[in-house]
Order: C-alpha cells, then sequence, then structure tokens
C-alpha cells in the first residue's frame, strides 16, 4: 500500500454541520484549557514568565486558526450551491486537521483582500438574509454560506495565526557576564503527525553585533532552525549542528513541545489505553476527549574549546543526555515529560484502571466549572 493510500485511508473529512461545529468547539475549549496549563507549569517551576507568555502566543494563533477553520467550514454538509469540501482531519494519529489544511489557509490569506472586495459587506448580506427570510419564506443558505466565507477571509486579514511555518523570534533575556542572553522561539506544523509543535532555544552570544540586529547572522539563523525543524530529529542534533554551524552563539538550553495526539471517542480511532478510557467513560458531549503533550528538554552540561586555526579556539557545547537506562541516547534529550488534559469522567476511569505507563505521565484534570486541577 502506498504512503498516499495510507493517508487518505488515515484521513477523514468531517462532512456533517453539527459534527464539525462540535470538532471546532472541542478544540476551543482545549486551547483555553492549555492556557491555564502553561499558568500551572509558571507556579510549578517548570516554565518561566517568559516561557509563559510565548507558549500562550502560539496558543493563541493555534486558537484564531481553528476560528478561521470554523468560520470556512461553518455550513459544511449543507446545500450552498458550491461544491468547498471537507476539513480533513487526521482520525487515526493526532486528531487535528492535516496539515495540508494550514497550506491551502496560508494561500488563501495572501489573496484575502482580494476576495473581500469582490464580496458584499458583512451588514448586506444580514440585511438579505432576513429579506429572504421574511419575503420569500426560506432558508438563506446561500447567503449564509457568503458570509461564513467572508468571515473567513477577515479572520485570515486580522493575522496572528500559527501557519504550518512561523519563523524563529529572538527575544533578549539579559546578559551574563559581557555575553547577550536570547530566547529564541519558533514552530512548525508536523506535515508527518499532523501535530503542532513549538520550539525554545536559550543561547549566549559573543558576537560583535546583537544577533537580532546583525543583518547577516540573524537570516542565516533562522534559516537553519527551519530547515531542522523536522520531527524525526533529535534534540541534540539540532543543538549540535546550530553550535557548529555558529562560532559565537552558544546554545544553552533547547525544549521541544508537541501538542497532541487529541484522542476523542466522537473523532478519532487511534489504539491504546486512552482509547479505551474514553471508551469506558462514556462521557457526555463536550467531555469525550484528551489531550496529550510532550515535552523534550537538551541542557548544556559543559563548554570545550576546540581549535579551528593556528591561533584561534571556538567554544563547543557538550549536551547532557538523560543517564537513566541509556535512554539519553535514543531520545537525544537530557529530560523528556509526558503530559494529559482531560475532562473529570475519563480521568476517573483513568485513575480505577491505572494503566501501564500511565504512572509518570502528569495528569492536568477539567472540572465542569472549567478549573484545571494536576494530578
Amino acid at each position: 500500500m502506498t504512503e498516499s493510500n495510507i493517508q487518505d485511508r488515515d484521513h477523514v473529512g468531517l462532512t456533517d454541520t453539527f459534527a464539525s461545529r462540535r470538532y471546532f468547539r472541542k478544540f476551543e475549549a482545549i486551547t483555553t484549557h492549555l492556557v491555564r496549563v502553561a499558568g500551572y507549569m509558571q507556579a510549578d517551576g517548570a516554565l518561566s514568565k517568559s516561557d509563559v507568555k510565548v507558549l500562550t502566543g502560539y496558543l493563541s494563533a493555534l486558537n484564531f486558526t481553528f476560528r478561521a477553520l470554523s468560520m470556512k467550514y461553518l455550513l459544511v454538509g449543507r446545500e450552498t450551491g458550491r461544491f468547498f469540501g471537507s476539513l480533513a482531519m487526521d482520525k487515526r494519529d493526532s486528531g487535528f486537521p492535516v496539515a495540508s489544511e494550514l497550506m491551502t489557509m496560508a494561500n488563501d490569506a495572501q489573496q484575502a483582500e482580494r476576495h473581500l472586495e469582490n464580496m458584499p459587506s458583512e451588514a448586506d448580506l444580514k440585511d438579505q438574509m432576513v429579506r429572504t427570510i421574511i419575503s420569500d419564506r426560506q432558508i438563506p443558505t446561500k447567503l449564509q454560506f457568503a458570509l461564513s466565507q467572508r468571515l473567513y477571509y477577515q479572520e485570515l486579514l486580522k493575522g496572528e495565526l500559527f501557519w504550518s511555518r512561523n519563523d524563529p523570534v529572538c527575544e533578549w533575556l539579559g546578559t551574563e557576564g559581557e555575553r547577550r542572553r536570547f530566547l529564541l522561539h519558533w514552530s512548525v506544523y508536523d506535515s508527518q503527525l499532523n501535530l503542532p509543535v513549538i520550539y525554545l532555544m536559550e543561547l549566549e552570544d559573543t558576537g560583535k553585533i546583537a544577533l537580532p540586529k546583525d543583518q547577516r547572522r540573524w537570516p542565516e539563523a533562522q534559516a537553519h532552525l527551519m530547515a531542522q525543524s523536522l520531527g524525526e530529529l533529535k534534540l541534540v542534533t539540532i543543538a549540535k549542528g546550530f553550535d557548529e554551524d555558529f562560532d559565537n552563539l552558544h546554545p544553552k538550553r533547547l525544549r521541544r513541545f508537541h501538542l497532541g495526539p487529541m484522542y476523542s471517542s466522537a473523532y478519532t480511532e487511534q489504539s491504546g489505553p486512552l482509547r479505551r478510557v474514553l471508551g469506558a467513560a462514556r462521557a457526555p458531549e463536550g467531555q469525550d476527549w484528551a489531550l496529550a503533550w510532550t515535552l523534550e528538554e537538551l541542557e548544556s552540561e559543559r563548554v570545550i574549546e576546540e581549535r579551528t586555526g593556528w591561533f584561534s579556539k571556538v567554544e563547543r557545547e557538550i549536551f547532557a543526555l538523560d543517564p537513566f537506562g541509556g535512554r539519553g541516547v535514543d531520545t537525544g534529550a537530557t529530560h523528556t515529560q509526558r503530559a494529559i488534559i482531560l475532562p473529570q469522567p475519563p480521568f476517573q476511569v483513568l485513575a480505577e484502571e491505572n494503566p501501564p505507563g500511565f504512572a509518570e505521565v502528569r495528569k492536568y484534570v477539567v472540572s465542569k466549572a472549567g478549573q484545571v486541577l494536576r494530578y
């Protein structure tokens, strides 16, 4: 079976209007809960204030992306007079939209102004809808579709969305002696796993010109990092490559957040304990989900000097790998932390069944009131 056939089997279009809308409401709630989880992690000392600011920014962008897609597919399954497809979702590996949805959205964003220029205004469309309902006594489906597409392009025009590639941003952290310290962050939508991935790198800069103002190094660093932002690459591979290519940029800490998969008894077909837990919980609508995520972290252990010529030397980082059971060699990270967030009904089943492998997984539980508790 070819790769494209496997993907076709694993991807499904949400063609039912109500199922599509429930799907987007579910993700809107999940991203809101994740912001609260980031606050918990800051209180626990796992994240700094600047880390939380960066993560909540990407989560907000992800929420805006889902909002735009919800407008695009608002009338899916209805007779609109025009075939426009349905949201393609990865039902087996991630529970998220497939990467091609974000790529199409990026292309639509390039032409959003042109589309809006040729569309009636929001007020005109609503006025026509009222007249159709009152005078013609018909459901104005085609006008509703036209309005949904206008709202979609308006969301794209606002910007600040999570794209398939979100280039590195450089933020000042302070100084360490005479060295400048920066936080670099960027993100991608993994096209193989259909998951958002966020990177944070803390580095020291010993160049003559500060990195974000250096017209040579900064574009090169951005291009290098984006080219290495592949899920199959280990953190140690990414960090070593960066360290060796930039003699006066010293990566001290690199982290990678994999957001997902999202499990839902109504939408996904993943295997494993969480699927069984959700099935056994029989939770009501809106509480039949679980979101897993993984944080990989790589830290510099020490520095050595390496000769680069007759009279010159450069610093090279030696990174600490997980010392337990040789796992660091396999993962390419100093620490790997796994966590899940889920509503109370499936958590109760998870706690009762206590499946293998979940003892070290951090659990964040959402109450009916929307509060997030850590277990």
